[in-house]
């Protein structure tokens, strides 16, 4: 299994064998249960769907409901997402996986939804310089010139200018992973993680190399 469903539960810190501090974000991934598998023949391609938090089932619908039953959970999941079997795994419904899948594994990749910022300048948003800040500036934070003259006289398509910033899906790659405490069941991920405390992530083992540890 490449990855397990989660939350991100916040940041601390913790000493490695040299003592060198290291500040590490807490998550705390799975039990994920096997809902669906998904194959080619069936589904037009190959997908293991893993669940994640027990909800309550009057809160859900029927189909819903019936779609865990239907892998055998007795507590129906919140939770949905898809991930790709290791190559020759067999994968049934209703198995378990936790933390343990990450044992042995030094790098990881963590997608979550970031921080919502609301609406923010050029400034803020794209790292514009701004105007001149001395006395008589009068551009300090605006974004300036943003079309052209006679030909084409419009605006660019794409062009950097304010708006909403943050609450986007985000991947940060080839994190490294500095514990596994299994018996709490979360992962110890060096560096930080988008989202606030709380959120859903999605921890996946690394598809890159990374290049720095």
């Amino acid at each position: 299994m490449q990855g397990l469903i989660g939350k991100k539960i916040g940041m601390t810190q913790i000493w490695d064998k040299d003592g060198v501090r290291v500040p590490v974000t807490v998550v705390e991934a799975g039990p994920c249960p096997v809902v669906q598998v998904k194959t080619a023949d069936k589904d037009g391609y190959d997908a293991v769907q893993l669940g994640w938090g027990p909800q309550k089932a009057s809160r859900l619908t029927k189909a819903q409901v019936g779609h865990a039953k239907k892998a055998g959970l007795e507590t129906p999941v919140r939770v949905l997402r898809e991930f790709k079997a290791d190559a020759g795994e067999e994968v049934k419904p209703g198995q378990v996986f936790d933390v343990k899948l990450f044992e042995g594994v030094e790098f990881v990749d963590v997608v979550a939804t970031s921080k919502g910022r609301g609406f923010q300048g050029v400034v803020a948003r794209h790292g514009f310089a701004g105007g001149p800040h001395g006395h008589g500036g009068h551009v300090k934070r605006r974004p300036g010139s943003i079309g052209m003259r006679q030909s084409p006289g419009s605006v660019e398509k794409g062009h950097p200018m304010g708006g909403h910033a943050g609450d986007r899906r985000t991947t940060v790659q080839n994190l490294k992973l500095a514990g596994i405490r299994p018996e709490a069941n979360v992962l110890l991920v060096k560096g930080s993680v988008p989202g606030a405390n709380g959120s859903l992530v999605i921890v996946r083992k690394a598809l890159k190399k990374a290049v720095k540890a």
